[in-house]
């Protein structure tokens, strides 16, 4: 393909014929509107016919560049809406690779803002609190010698040694040494959501989405009461220019609905709307922003689109290789997450009814998913049978599509994609009844233990969780105790959220037989079977050793974990030193083997924290995203 081919621009339809009808049930107890986005068919159909043609894959690069080289400095303040798993992660990496840019997260619930404020997140990230000390707390200036750590240096070594105490024991004379200066806080968390939309460069949207559950679409198309809501505050307080972003995953088209808000409420002014997907997967979420595979940019093909993007990108540019950074048209950038999601999805489901056969004639299904990938036409990835997939995205954007392909007079389409959901629904069941059969068909009188209650490892997640149907079905069977424990999982939000969903006479204390524990082995004792739920290294891997620390030796290192030094510049960047940072933290295994944080503050006991997290789920005021994609 041409790299300089534009995108041709998207035809128009100007009959009302073309429209699908919008909903106005409410969905949320505050009455607000939702919306069933605007679908144009020839338009849409335009953009998929560019999609499979190869066309608008790759814009302008040259111009692009062009623009980014004059604009760079002129995004000084960004704002994101919604303090989700989703504006939470990307605001604060945008953050930390751009010390320049002043970064605010807002949402109208003070308590999650009041958590991002603290140490005790909202949410649970592998390696987001180490970007949340630089970014939001700032730093201490600090040195290091740019020499990687010879292996005899570890003999003898105290577990409390600096960075500094560890080069000053590889005695040398002349060793380059960098100085790293002191960073002032640049990320900041608020409920002042009005006044911070108003003084941004770049408006990020990153609400929740959720399928809508009343109305036209119910249970498929995708609720936009928050996104509504937000494009009506950012029309009416988004200072002249500034560039809004969709971060929430959403229908296509939906830039269009944004584009008429914002003209509605600001007749006089001209705004552009660009797509940025996230493709972020819990757990991973913060290894995903520092080394994206992509980064999907959609604008208008127009010249005030083609700046826009620009823009954007010189935000992730800092950071993310410029071959990495793909420029689309705004429609096939929508489209792109949903697809996605749907091609992910579909691959667990594939696996899935694989692993049935496999049962049935003796064949392994690990050893089948290993021969399958690899072949490199398919890979390995998401090859691993289990119970099926959960979380917020992977089922809603699949429904998503689904009423997508019907709105457009598809019907064989969406049946393909619905049997992704009926595969991933068969599995659960199966598993259930596999469980029962093991047990010699009856649970009753029989305890069973539950081990993982979150969507997948390294997450609190629950939403759309194998286990709470596994839980569904057992109950069925009236066992005599049903213990659950998860290690990223509180108890007591556990409680709440079973008590909320299933009825509070099931719990254990109120006369029922679950009961959630915090510790494995009491949920464990005297079961009559284990059911492994999520892959959870704890489950998988032999206790690490209670003992106090002792000196770190050759083992303490981690595998696949190497000395990143020596850097080849004396100012290394944030990801770099980062990596630096995870290295000499896993060696040493020391908080701050650099000695660059600042005190971090706190704002409530933990206990009054975890009871807020407890209701941030039903909290329909909230801005915040509560999906993250995988």
């Amino acid at each position: 393909m041409d790299p300089l081919q534009m995108p041709p621009p998207a035809s128009t339809v100007d009959t009302e014929e073309s429209l699908v009808d919008i909903s106005t049930a409410p969905t949320t107890p505050d009455g607000s509107l939702t919306f069933s986005p605007v679908l144009q068919a020839l338009k849409l159909r335009d953009a998929l016919e560019d999609e499979a043609s190869g066309k608008s894959i790759q814009r302008n690069t040259s111009s692009l560049d062009a623009t980014l080289s004059s604009s760079r400095t002129e995004v000084r303040n960004v704002c994101c809406v919604g303090a989700g798993y989703v504006g939470g992660p990307t605001a604060a990496m945008m953050a930390l690779q751009n010390p320049h840019i002043r970064v605010t997260v807002v949402d109208r619930d003070p308590a999650r803002i009041k958590q991002w404020n603290s140490k005790h997140l909202p949410i649970h990230e592998p390696g987001l609190e180490e970007i949340l000390r630089i970014a939001r707390d700032g730093t201490k200036a600090f040195k290091f010698f740019n020499e990687p750590i010879r292996s005899e240096s570890f003999d003898g070594m105290s577990s409390a040694s600096s960075t500094t105490s560890e080069c000053e024991s590889q005695c040398g004379e002349h060793r380059e040494e960098i100085i790293v200066s002191a960073r002032k806080p640049n990320l900041f968390f608020s409920t002042e959501v009005s006044k911070s939309i108003s003084e941004a460069d770049i408006v990020l949207i990153a609400v929740n989405t959720p399928t809508k559950m009343r109305g036209i679409g119910s249970g498929r198309a995708t609720d936009m009461t928050a996104l509504e809501a937000v494009s009506r505050e950012v029309a009416i307080h988004a200072k002249p220019g500034a560039v809004i972003v969709e971060k929430s995953t959403v229908p296509c088209r939906t830039a269009e609905m944004i584009q008429d808000t914002l003209k509605t409420y600001r007749p006089t002014l001209s705004f552009e709307v660009l797509s940025n997907p996230e493709f972020l997967a819990e757990g991973t979420a913060v290894t995903d922003l520092l080394h994206p595979a992509r980064v999907v940019i959609g604008s208008s093909p127009t010249p005030a689109g083609y700046h826009a993007a620009s823009l954007l990108t010189s935000v992730y540019a800092s950071w993310v290789p410029r071959s990495r950074i793909v420029t689309l048209n705004t429609y096939s950038s929508e489209l792109s997450k949903l697809v996605a999601n749907a091609m992910l999805a579909q691959r667990i489901s594939s696996i899935n009814s694989i692993s049935a056969i496999c049962e049935a004639t003796g064949a392994s299904i690990d050893e089948i998913a290993l021969s399958i990938g690899l072949d490199p036409r398919i890979g390995s990835k998401f090859l691993q049978a289990g119970v099926g997939f959960g979380g917020s995205c992977f089922k809603k954007d699949i429904l998503s599509l689904t009423y997508l392909a019907e709105s457009l007079g598809l019907p064989e389409v969406a049946e393909y994609w619905n049997q992704v959901l009926t595969i991933n629904d068969w599995q659960r069941s199966r598993f259930v009844r596999r469980i029962i059969k093991c047990l010699n068909g009856t649970v009753v009188g029989k305890k069973i233990a539950i081990l993982g209650y979150a969507f997948k490892k390294n997450t609190a997640d629950t939403r759309e969780s194998p286990s709470l149907d596994a839980i569904k079905s057992l109950l069925d069977d009236a066992p005599r105790e049903i213990a659950i424990y998860d290690p990223w999982c509180d108890p007591s939000v556990v409680r709440d959220e079973l008590a909320r969903l299933l009825g509070k006479e099931i719990l254990k204390v109120n006369g029922g037989p679950i009961e959630v524990f915090a510790d494995v082995y009491r949920a464990c004792e005297s079961a009559h079977a284990a059911v492994i739920m999520t892959e959870c290294d704890e489950f998988r891997k032999t206790p690490a050793s209670k003992s106090p620390k002792l000196a770190p030796t050759k083992s303490a290192r981690k595998p696949g974990l190497i000395d990143p030094r020596p850097f080849e510049r004396l100012e290394p960047t944030e990801s770099e030193t980062l990596s630096l940072h995870k290295y000499l933290k896993a060696t040493f295994n020391v908080e701050d083997p650099l000695g660059r944080y600042e005190n971090e503050p706190v704002y409530a006991r933990r206990g009054e924290e975890e009871r807020g997290e407890a209701r941030l789920g039903a909290d329909s005021v909230s801005f915040a995203e509560t999906e993250v994609g995988f």
